[in-house]
């Protein structure tokens, strides 16, 4: 089955208002009619989304907005909070979950994770749900069940039907940020070992629709090895996507990693 590739710019706490639609906007002026055969997602803060949703709209871009975090209640006593209805009406389609450093700066958990991964796709909005260990427990041997058991957490009790809807993006913790980025062959074999996973959550078919990003330092220097693993459909990319050229080649490597696949597809 030929998924498709997928490009997502978390732009973290970073770009007020005014910079947040300029970086948006440069990025579209970048963009071509054939960015379509590439999902690309910009994730900027929650106070910016309705103006890059504003932008891409004016812009008729084929590109889509997705937000930082969600509650999973739909409104409530939860001073500082999002809903998911509130991040879908100022235009966001997809939300991530669990990233590294919400677990680790503020307390998100596997039940979390599960509750708004539910809430998301009730509401009709797609999760991308972060995964990966940190360097203590890889050196440990434990990487593989640490983060296969997040997977099965994160999707516990979610109807094989939203399997299209969801996606994963394995970020070592130990390379986000660091500079450091684990080699393609250690992403491959972990992006594939969760896409065994999910065909156990899921069966085999629906589970073999769920993207696998890799998220962990993704940057124009690694971009064409990390895509050449079949296994990795894309990557979830943070200080690079900060960067109209650099985001653009990295989006421009995913269409041709994708054309790659098509043509390997023929031959055999």
């Amino acid at each position: 089955m030929t998924r498709k590739l997928m490009m997502c710019g978390n732009w973290k706490m970073n770009k007020n208002y005014a910079e947040a639609v300029s970086l948006s906007q440069l990025i579209s002026n970048r963009s071509y009619k054939n960015w379509k055969d590439v999902d690309v997602v910009l994730i900027p803060p929650a106070c910016d989304l309705k103006g890059v949703s504003n932008v891409l709209e004016f812009d008729h871009s084929p590109m889509q907005v997705g937000a930082q975090n969600c509650h999973w209640e739909e409104s409530g006593a939860y001073t500082g909070e999002v809903s998911p209805l509130m991040i879908r009406d100022c235009g966001a389609t997809w939300c991530l979950v669990g990233h590294s450093e919400r677990r680790q700066m503020f307390g998100e958990t596997d039940t979390t994770v599960n509750l708004k991964v539910k809430s998301l796709l009730a509401h009709g909005l797609k999760p991308i749900v972060c995964v990966g260990e940190t360097l203590e427990c890889r050196e440990a041997g434990e990487a593989l069940p640490f983060v296969t058991s997040q997977v099965r957490a994160a999707f516990a009790g979610v109807d094989a039907r939203h399997a299209g809807e969801v996606v994963v993006a394995y970020e070592p913790i130990w390379a986000i940020g660091t500079g450091r980025t684990a080699t393609p062959e250690v992403a491959g074999e972990m992006c594939g070992a969760i896409h065994e996973c999910l065909a156990e959550v899921f069966g085999p078919e629906a589970g073999e629709r769920v993207r696998v990003l890799y998220g962990g330092s993704m940057k124009p220097a690694n971009v064409e090895r990390l895509l050449a693993q079949e296994t990795i459909d894309g990557g979830l990319i943070g200080g690079a996507s900060l960067k109209d050229e650099d985001f653009a080649i990295l989006v421009e490597a995913a269409l041709k990693a994708s054309t790659a696949r098509g043509a390997n597809r023929l031959k055999k």
